[in-house]
């Protein structure tokens, strides 16, 4: 019977971080510098478009493991 128990608290920790993930791709394109910060590479040519979100994806890292850090204190 403990493995149900074990199974069940990691169904609603999955199902919650989905929760987070959904939300947070509903509400990205709202957040007004994300996507367009100093650091990022955005190559233009005539056929061809390229964007490496580089600065964007650290900033994304810093606050994912800070609240991570504060989750598991």
């Amino acid at each position: 019977m403990e493995e149900l128990g074990s199974l069940g608290r990691t169904l609603i920790v999955v199902g919650a971080a989905l929760v987070v993930i959904g939300l947070v791709l509903v509400l990205a394109p709202r957040i007004p510098l994300l996507g367009r910060l100093p650091g990022d590479i955005l190559i233009k040519r005539d056929n061809f478009t390229f964007y490496f979100p580089l600065a964007t994806s650290v900033v994304i890292s810093l606050l994912a493991t800070l609240i991570l850090y504060l989750l598991r204190k």
